[in-house]
């Protein structure tokens, strides 16, 4: 989960993948140019972009075309240059998506440039220290074993369980009702993952999305309490504390990144795991072992929906090449996390790739000022979601091929639907 989101906005999609190679079939207002490979495996496009064209342009689901950096150095050195400013309500700028977007609000945390990125940030951060995340872990546990005991032996793992788990946290930590669950999965669907809201009803969804979270802002600031909202309104850094707005924008966030972003992650991190049965024994023989195992998964199937366009204040150098004042560019988090140059073989899946905490870390939850504030809580929401499954389902398998899993082929790329069973095989 994540306070600046993994996503971009609003985000059409064209469908699920299927077929043997279950490879998406996107339409031209995706991705035309990165189609992820057979299991939804990195596109093999990253490897030749890297070789050839590490900022050739990639053409964004607006249809708009932009420079993409796909090398690991480069994503890392425009994630922290001065010059790579999150301002891009200019007229005329390349757009990620048509119609409204977060990269249109001025409040929202994502959106900022220093100095106004750097004081919002600094009341927030202590909200987030692994040190106050950590007294939730037995809380998220407990939620991820009561709904596992509510399935039976065969269940469908991506609503009944990857779904549920960061629903039902966000609802704990923001103190909102578990009724209000479908309503955040409408509105997270509309601007994450569906293709048939047009462009008026998602500018509707996302006005009344942010009315609910101004409010729960409101309702907070009248009953106050020990959630998550009252914390955030308490925060302060020298006397300084968030705007109206700012919270609101920070609710909106975790609701919308903190359910779908952790959903999808827990969903291709247990679908990679079951391609790996050797490793997945692993894990059920030593659960100790599922912290490290989620560092690989989110290298690997992380982030499930890319980072957010920079536009280039000034001519700017980076490894792979040069900007120009004035260019808008992506940088792409998942080809960075499946460069050789960083990470050895970057196409093999292994649980262990990070036990001796290697020079290079990846990069899923981002890099420089706007990494991912909330990264403890996701790591802790994984990492309990998958011991749980291990240590209460240690039987756990596809009932169907690989091959036949549906993906969405949004922004945030998951199963659609995942049917597993935890019966010993041949009992």
């Amino acid at each position: 989960m994540t306070t600046e989101p993994d996503s971009n906005g609003t985000v059409p999609t064209t469908g699920p993948i299927t077929g043997p190679d279950a490879a998406p079939s996107i339409g031209p207002s995706v991705w035309p140019d990165v189609v992820p490979g057979p299991l939804a495996t990195p596109p093999p496009e990253f490897a030749r972009r890297r070789e050839s064209g590490p900022l050739e342009p990639a053409t964004m689901p607006s249809g708009d075309r932009v420079p993409m950096a796909v090398r690991y150095e480069d994503v890392r050195a425009l994630l922290a240059s001065p010059t790579s400013s999150r301002n891009l309500r200019i007229p005329g700028l390349p757009r990620f998506v048509s119609g409204v977007g977060i990269d249109d609000d001025p409040d929202a945390l994502i959106n900022q440039d220093p100095p106004e990125h750097t004081r919002y940030r600094r009341i927030m951060q202590g909200t987030f220290t692994p040190r106050q995340i950590e007294p939730w872990r037995p809380r998220i546990a407990a939620i991820a074993q009561e709904l596992l005991d509510g399935l039976g032996d065969r269940f469908e793992l991506v609503q009944g369980y990857a779904l549920r788990l960061p629903a039902h946290v966000i609802c704990a930590m923001l103190g909102v009702p578990m009724d209000h669950y479908e309503q955040f999965v409408q509105w997270t669907d509309m601007f994450l993952t569906t293709s048939t809201a047009t462009e008026q009803a998602r500018y509707e969804g996302y006005s009344d999305f942010m009315a609910y979270a101004t409010e729960l802002v409101a309702q907070h600031r009248l009953s106050p309490g020990e959630d998550l909202i009252d914390l955030l309104i308490q925060a302060r850094d020298s006397g300084d504390r968030l705007s109206e707005g700012e919270l609101v924008n920070t609710v909106f966030s975790l609701i919308t990144a903190g359910y779908e972003t952790t959903a999808s992650m827990i969903a291709r991190g247990v679908f990679r795991l079951l391609l790996h049965p050797s490793q997945w024994d692993e894990l059920v023989a030593d659960p100790g072992l599922t912290a490290t195992a989620v560092e690989e998964i989110l290298r690997f199937d992380g982030p499930p929906a890319n980072a957010f366009m920079r536009r280039i204040t000034a001519d700017t150098d980076l490894p792979g090449g040069s900007l120009s004042a004035g260019t808008v560019v992506m940088p792409n988090l998942n080809a960075a996390n499946h460069d050789p140059q960083a990470f050895p073989e970057p196409g093999r899946f292994d649980i262990h790739r990070f036990t001796d905490h290697p020079p290079n870390p990846h990069v899923a939850f981002g890099y420089g000022p706007h990494r991912c504030l909330a990264a403890s809580l996701a790591r802790v929401e994984l990492t309990e979601a998958i011991r749980a499954l291990v240590t209460r389902r240690p039987a756990l398998r596809l009932t169907d091929s690989p091959e036949s899993v549906a993906w969405t082929d949004g922004l945030a790329l998951r199963p659609v639907a995942m049917h597993v069973t935890s019966e010993v095989a041949g009992s």
